[in-house]
């Protein structure tokens, strides 16, 4: 079976999303063989990097909410991070646009790593207070699960990587994906949103359950 999702480094609830379907694989039947492929996506493509801007501040301006609306919003995904076990540190989050990052995670593909390099990048931007545009934090990321920090500098910098973004992107727009997280079982079946770890055992379930009987 395979499991494509498509989501932004930058989307708290993609995190959370990620947790509830790793809870629901856990639960899955062990001899079930599940390939799980992240795809790029960008909920802001022009969003200009600003460290020095605080991620409050960024939302209100992108919403037209007030300065408190976005604080509100913001806490209340960090309390929906807590029942997933995830210590979100979003109000010290750095505004950051996550084309590079993305590019990291094709890289980290290539090698067999690339949930590894999902998991550390959703880390260092919602827990660890990091810049995900910054190559430094990238490559250092890369060192931490193992990847040649020379190879992943030049994988940040490589218009190939790019190509493989803009095939993710293509795929999602030919999909009419406009939201995320959004999985997509065997390009057979989708689930939009981070639903219940329950949702998706049971879409998991449905789909192994229809290939035993065929």
């Amino acid at each position: 079976m395979t499991v494509e999702i498509w989501s932004d480094i930058l989307c708290p609830f993609c995190y959370i999303g990620k947790r509830r379907f790793e809870n629901a694989l856990a639960q899955f039947n062990p001899e079930e063989q599940v390939e799980v492929i992240w795809r790029s996506f960008q909920l802001n493509p022009g969003l200009v990097s600003n460290p020095d801007q605080t991620l409050a501040q960024s939302l209100a301006y992108q919403k037209g909410w007030t300065l408190t609306q976005a604080e509100q919003a913001m806490n209340q995904v960090s309390e929906m991070a807590k029942t997933v076990g995830l210590d979100y540190r979003i109000n010290e989050a750095k505004v950051a646009n996550s084309l590079q990052a993305h590019r990291l995670l094709h890289f980290a593909k290539s090698l067999g790593v690339q949930d590894q390099a999902k998991e550390a990048l959703f880390a260092a931007y919602f827990c660890e207070s990091k810049n995900i545009d910054d190559p430094t934090t990238l490559v250092g990321i890369a060192e931490s699960i193992g990847l040649d920090p020379i190879q992943a500098q030049a994988a940040i910098d490589d218009p190939a990587k790019q190509q493989l973004v803009e095939e993710d992107l293509n795929l999602a727009r030919q999909f009419q994906i406009n939201a995320v997280p959004f999985f997509v079982f065997n390009r057979q079946y989708a689930v939009s949103g981070a639903q219940e770890s329950a949702t998706f055992l049971n879409v998991l379930q449905q789909i192994s359950t229809v290939k035993e009987s065929v």
